[in-house]
């Protein structure tokens, strides 16, 4: 891709892989993909192309953070100004986590970060179901698994519930919204 193009998802897909060589957060960047642009097109009715803005947030969220760890994701929302990617998905990268002090002022950059810790607790849920499947998981299991503190023990409970909240969601419905999503991709992720 040239800088002066205006980036697209096969782009955004082929950036992830250069600056992730693992697997399980390529799956992650698909996961929160999923999700987000479930919200994108059912909650705030975006269409295309617009809706490949938000599948590129979610993809590229966590794209420079194998990379770059220490200055994560400042680092990745350089890179994406470099090549090109629009404002709206450099906020909605560096909104992504509270350790920025990014705002999250639009309705993209609140559902990056709604759906960033969720998409992954609830496939951390999927896989300790029997048949590891997200027709196996529902909203009781996901609040029971919540209590749990020692399971999923990296995930800070208090961001799954803020996310909800700054969507202006009830909470068990961001849990229910956020499994459609990923079921949207689950071939992808093997669920």
């Amino acid at each position: 891709m040239s800088v002066s193009a205006q980036p697209r998802r096969a782009d955004a897909w082929a950036l992830l892989c250069e600056w992730t060589p693992g697997d399980a957060l390529r799956r992650h960047g698909l996961a929160v993909e999923g999700a987000v642009a479930w919200y994108g097109e059912h909650r705030f009715g975006i269409r295309e192309p617009e809706l490949d803005l938000w599948r590129m947030a979610g993809l590229l969220h966590d794209f420079d953070y194998e990379r770059y760890p220490e200055t994560h994701p400042v680092r990745g929302a350089e890179e994406l100004r470099r090549l090109g990617y629009p404002e709206p998905i450099v906020e909605a990268v560096l909104g992504h986590g509270d350790h920025t002090g990014m705002p999250r002022t639009t309705p993209l950059a609140r559902t990056v970060y709604a759906c960033d810790e969720m998409s992954g607790f609830v496939i951390a849920v999927a896989y300790v179901r029997p048949n590891r499947s997200l027709d196996e998981v529902d909203v009781r299991a996901v609040v029971k698994k919540m209590k749990d503190r020692g399971f999923a023990r990296q995930v800070p409970r208090d961001q799954l519930t803020k996310g909800a909240e700054e969507l202006g969601v009830p909470f068990e419905e961001h849990i229910v919204n956020v499994i459609e999503g990923l079921r949207t991709v689950r071939h992808d992720l093997g669920l």
